[in-house]
């Protein structure tokens, strides 16, 4: 049997809206995969029960397993009523979120959450779940985003991928044209320069150099380093965009009109340090469209 195929998409659920739309969006990709979904809630229970002044009517370790059991019920059933062909199954278990994502993730394809948590998700973006994801998830991760706070993730326009020129963000280019493939959408490939990352690799000062040389050489890098993607994925259309600006702003500025947006964990140039810097902040606080952030397999596969 090929262990592969049985690779579920997880989505964190923690009875939040934001929640319950990276539900839908994580069981229409695993409808667009072929991959059943896997719902996982986060029974965080305190060692010591609170003190209360009065008696609680049940055990307060019951109402929160109780009030999981809700949630995962009514995510499952909006999965469902999103993608009514995906194989859905959910699992409670206690503990502290990050750690059970991120084992949860070595059995993977997938994961996915939404960006304002409540209960054992709260503070995803501020707190530790995505950036513990960052540094050792086994699998991509998914930030479902929407056009709004409150609404829910674009479901037209292209597929946006970052790309600095390196072998550092390879994973994510070939993330992003299997996504633009399965969705039939173009691919917007995004690479910012700006004067600050020039100065590392130019001994001329910025006002010395011809802009209009460099942004052709970016543009050319930007081709070869697609060729080989192109070639495999002849039916996509690629939308090549050079351009002199911040990585972050460049990015959110694609993303308008976007439905995904696509990332490394880090790169080098414009991109270094793409998730614990201010570039991968930016974009998981103010992305339009839902983020991945893809890790190179070779990191995936150190930790």
């Amino acid at each position: 049997m090929n262990t592969m195929k049985s690779r579920p998409l997880v989505a964190g659920v923690d009875g939040s809206p934001s929640a319950l739309h990276a539900v839908r969006w994580a069981a229409e990709e695993a409808g667009r995969r072929g991959k059943p979904l896997r719902l996982l809630h986060a029974c965080f229970i305190p060692p010591v029960p609170p003190r209360v002044p009065v008696a609680l009517p049940r055990e307060y370790r019951d109402a929160l397993v109780e009030q999981g059991h809700d949630w995962l019920t009514e995510a499952a059933a909006a999965a469902r009523e999103a993608a009514p062909g995906v194989e859905v199954e959910t699992e409670l278990r206690t503990g502290i979120a990050t750690e059970l994502l991120v084992t949860e993730s070595a059995q993977a394809e997938l994961v996915v959450l939404g960006s304002r948590g409540l209960g054992g998700f709260s503070g995803l973006l501020v707190g530790s779940v995505a950036v513990a994801l960052g540094h050792h998830g086994h699998c991509p991760v998914v930030i479902v985003r929407g056009r709004t706070p409150e609404s829910a993730p674009p479901a037209s326009g292209p597929v946006v991928v970052g790309v600095d020129n390196s072998a550092n963000c390879d994973d994510a280019i070939d993330f992003a044209f299997a996504a633009a493939a399965l969705r039939r959408v173009p691919l917007v490939a995004v690479h910012a320069w700006n004067d600050l990352s020039l100065d590392r690799g130019w001994p001329l000062l910025p006002a010395q150099l011809d802009f209009r040389l460099i942004q052709d050489e970016e543009a050319r890098g930007l081709s070869e380093h697609l060729a080989a993607w192109r070639d495999k994925y002849q039916d996509v259309e690629v939308i090549e965009r050079p351009v002199r600006d911040r990585p972050a702003r460049a990015l959110l500025k694609a993303a308008e009109d976007a439905r995904l947006l696509v990332v490394g964990s880090h790169g080098r140039g414009g991109f270094a340090g793409m998730w614990l810097g201010s570039t991968s902040q930016t974009l998981l606080h103010h992305s339009s469209c839902p983020v991945a952030v893809i890790r190179p397999a070779s990191d995936r596969r150190q930790r």
